[in-house]
């Protein structure tokens, strides 16, 4: 595996890699769990290079967040990716993402509005133009993002279809299910920042979840069900519950009730950690 660090030797590189076939994009912010490796294998399987971007982007995140704490092992992180056979580490400082005078943002509208979008204002315009960066850096045939951050898939498709991009289209913009712990919680860096009681609380989040799906697809009221939810979570000790919300799978809006492409979202806080997730309602 080889690590590049300058723009130059990336394009270099990724324009030697791209006469051996499709260049497949996995982008990181590093500290690399379970979830990361299977997007990185999934990458594998449908194309001859895999491209593994680890950057710690501070645009996406606001004031107050856990920027400074997030986790950053380089050294590790290389070493599990080596080991899964990935082609080529990108691996860019700030300054080179976001060289002096820097003064462009990209922004998507609608399907960034409302849950994440809501309590994380200027997340999502963080997510998109570091994206839109690393796509026009790499300029993969194809990209792997996990559906754990559904709405963050669903900005950078949005993104990649409006801005008319080839590299990659819209349609190889591929979304990879959530890998999930044994006790049900999706593996995300911030678990580790859990205590072990927070942690055994913390799988109360997808068992909830698991039981209002059931509950409305039995037929009971949306509204009730969820507000069922968040009481289970606080009882747990969880502090607080940002989000737990019915919405369309593609578009995002709002329901009241199942249907095909419904899907609930929810977010919530323990121990200051704040830990999203997403399941399928169907209809």
């Amino acid at each position: 595996m080889q690590t590049v660090t300058t723009l130059h030797t990336l394009r270099q590189t990724v324009d030697d890699l791209r006469r051996t076939g499709p260049v497949a994009l996995v982008p990181t912010m590093g500290a690399l769990h379970e979830g990361h490796l299977t997007l990185v294998r999934e990458a594998a399987h449908h194309s001859a290079s895999v491209v593994v971007s680890i950057f710690v982007n501070p645009r996406q995140f606001g004031a107050g967040e856990d920027l400074d704490a997030y986790p950053r092992q380089l050294a590790v992180d290389s070493a599990k990716l080596k080991e899964e056979g990935v082609t080529l580490l990108w691996a860019p400082d700030a300054a080179t993402m976001y060289p002096p005078g820097y003064a462009t943002n990209v922004s998507v509208s609608g399907v960034s509005e409302g849950l994440c979008g809501a309590d994380r204002p200027g997340h999502f315009d963080g997510v998109a133009t570091v994206v839109s960066k690393l796509f026009n850096q790499v300029r993969p045939d194809m990209a792997f993002f996990g559906e754990k951050d559904w709405q963050q898939l669903a900005v950078i498709r949005r993104m990649t279809r409006d801005l008319d991009l080839t590299f990659p289209r819209v349609d190889a913009v591929h979304g990879v299910a959530t890998v999930r712990e044994a006790d049900g919680l999706a593996m995300s860096s911030r678990n580790a920042y859990l205590s072990p009681p927070q942690r055994a609380a913390a799988a109360t989040l997808p068992r909830a979840m698991t039981e209002a799906i059931a509950r409305i697809r039995d037929g009971q009221e949306v509204r009730p069900t969820l507000a069922m939810l968040e009481d289970q979570l606080l009882g747990a000790g969880f502090e607080r519950v940002d989000y737990a919300e019915l919405r369309d799978g593609d578009s995002l809006a709002s329901l009241t009730g199942p249907s095909d492409k419904a899907r609930l979202f929810v977010a919530a806080r323990i121990g200051g950690t704040r830990l999203i997730d997403n399941m399928a309602v169907g209809g």
